[in-house]
């Protein structure tokens, strides 16, 4: 009786383990790892240390994985953290720490994780060893400042990892969020992330969590668990836990530098289409003013405009210019902010936050900037991501915006303001107005239509000087010669073809110009006269 109830017992524990932490259920037999957790602080203390002391003891209770030892006061960290006492543990847990602890040796401390140890970072773990650079480089990132505490809403950057396995794509959390400074993307496993400041909404790369290889060893940092209620959280434990037991080696995840490099779809690709911005530098772009404020960077896998309070950013232009095509861009702003795309550098598509308005006017969301304003309403809110499609064929825009047409085959004749110049019938590149706010690009990319068009640019002056010289000659031939005049529909499809096109992929007005040219020699076509009608 005794066994069958032990044996029942053992069964429910079992199970209680497996539904309040699934991560336990999976890890794999075998002696249990030592872990030293740190909470020493010779700055601001959280009175959270306390309640994330118990939670990790917990956790090494419940799994059977590893085992937990304390350093608490100055004291106990001279004492386990000397060389000799290190080399006896498996693992490093820094639960919100601050400033510069008094630890033996710190080169030491750097050697030891490399040597193929794992490091655990909580929270102000980040807003610790400030002065000691080795430090800041193992773990990634550092402390910079923090807004009041706020509801965010959180980016899994990588649902395959232990530490994120259990969260979806995007998750809220309430919790006093940092900024971090001397923080490099391509140096880091991203893990969780925002794509907008915490508390400002402003567009830009404000990671929440990353892991990394630091020689031999493995760093898993997490920005959350500020608050008690944090630490009591079911998620964040199985976040922490994850995380834990990667640094470890006993859970699977990725560790190599997340790749920002953006590609088209194997769909868009077939179609034509090819990237406008790479994701990871400004390639291919340029600065419209080159003595302007250096306002535009590449922030994972975003075309950030960052401008200050008081400051004006500049145009951001591409270097290849278009003639026909259809373009496909997503962008954010945070509100108060606006921007422009501009299509040949001369039609802008607004930006521009206006969700709460609702009002359809030609300086609107998704309007023709001064000509039209959008046909249906379809703004989302400041800080969320809209895309658009945007399509030009010779001078008319058909554009949808978050799904919806909000445009069709409108004609554009004219600039609509702040263009590059006025020659709206000549190719001309992509500009992203930059100083009028802050914005972000994200999936760029384009599909040239019809004619493919240099980037070299073309005298059009020149061009229709060159058109009517061989007019002229042409003329004085077919005087000479008495010849009959060629086709009027050849001189204006010479015309449009002069004026506004400069490469054909067909090559079709050479022809043309070789019809012209030879036409007081060519005899016209002789024409059957026509057939008598039948008879009755």
């Amino acid at each position: 009786m005794f066994s069958r109830f032990r044996a029942c017992l053992l069964c429910r524990v079992a199970v209680f383990l497996m539904i309040g932490c699934p991560l336990l259920a999976f890890v794999q037999a075998g002696a249990a790892k030592k872990l030293l957790v740190v909470t020493v602080t010779k700055g601001f203390r959280h009175n959270s240390i306390p309640i994330a002391e118990a939670v990790l003891g917990s956790l090494a209770e419940r799994s059977g994985k590893f085992t937990v030892e304390y350093a608490r006061t100055d004291d106990e960290l001279a004492e386990k953290m000397s060389l000799e006492k290190l080399s006896g543990y498996d693992g490093l847990v820094f639960a919100n720490t601050t400033g510069e602890l008094p630890v033996p040796d710190k080169e030491a401390l750097i050697d030891w994780v490399k040597s193929g140890k794992g490091f655990v970072g909580m929270h102000s773990a980040s807003d610790t060893f400030h002065q000691f650079r080795p430090y800041i480089e193992m773990l990634g990132g550092e402390f910079q400042t923090h807004g009041p505490q706020v509801e965010v809403d959180v980016i899994n950057q990588d649902p395959d990892h232990s530490a994120c396995a259990h969260y979806g794509s995007h998750f809220k959390v309430f919790d006093e969020i940092y900024v971090f400074k001397s923080f490099y993307r391509d140096r880091v496993h991203g893990l969780l992330t925002l794509d907008h400041h915490p508390n400002s909404k402003v567009p830009g790369d404000h990671p929440i969590a990353w892991c990394k290889n630091h020689g031999k060893g493995r760093v898993f940092y997490t920005a959350l668990g500020h608050r008690e209620d944090i630490w009591t959280n079911a998620e964040y434990q199985k976040h922490i836990f994850g995380g834990i037991l990667w640094s470890l080696g006993l859970a699977a995840g990725g560790s190599e530098p997340t790749n920002l490099r953006y590609e088209v779809s194997a769909q868009e690709r077939e179609a034509g289409f090819k990237p406008l911005f790479n994701g990871v530098d400004l390639t291919g772009w340029k600065l419209r003013k080159k003595d302007g404020k250096a306002s535009w960077s590449a922030q994972n896998e975003m075309l950030v405009n960052t401008i200050e309070d008081g400051e004006h950013g500049v145009d951001l232009v591409s270097e290849e210019n278009f003639w026909n095509f259809t373009v496909r861009y997503e962008y954010q702003v945070p509100k108060g902010s606006n921007s422009g795309f501009y299509l040949r550098g001369r039609h802008e598509i607004q930006i521009l936050e206006d969700a709460a308005s609702r009002k359809l006017v030609p300086e609107g969301n998704g309007a023709i900037y001064s000509l039209k304003p959008v046909d249906v309403f379809v703004s989302r809110k400041a800080g969320e991501w809209q895309e658009a499609e945007v399509t030009i064929r010779e001078n008319r825009v058909t554009v949808f915006l978050n799904g919806v047409k909000v445009h069709d085959a409108v004609e554009v004749d004219e600039p609509t303001g702040g263009e590059l110049d006025g020659d709206v019938d000549q190719p001309g590149p992509i500009l992203l107005q930059g100083d009028h706010g802050a914005v972000a690009f994200r999936n760029l990319r384009i599909k040239a239509l019809d004619w493919t068009v240099s980037a070299r640019r073309f005298d059009k002056t020149r061009t229709n000087q060159i058109v009517w010289m061989a007019l002229r000659l042409t003329h004085s031939l077919r005087l000479s010669f008495k010849m009959p005049s060629p086709k009027l529909l050849w001189t204006k499809s010479i015309l449009h073809t002069s004026s506004t096109v400069v490469t054909s992929s067909k090559g079709d007005h050479w022809v043309q110009w070789l019809r012209l040219l030879v036409a007081p020699w060519w005899p016209p076509r002789k024409r059957p006269p026509p057939k008598s009608p039948p008879s009755r």
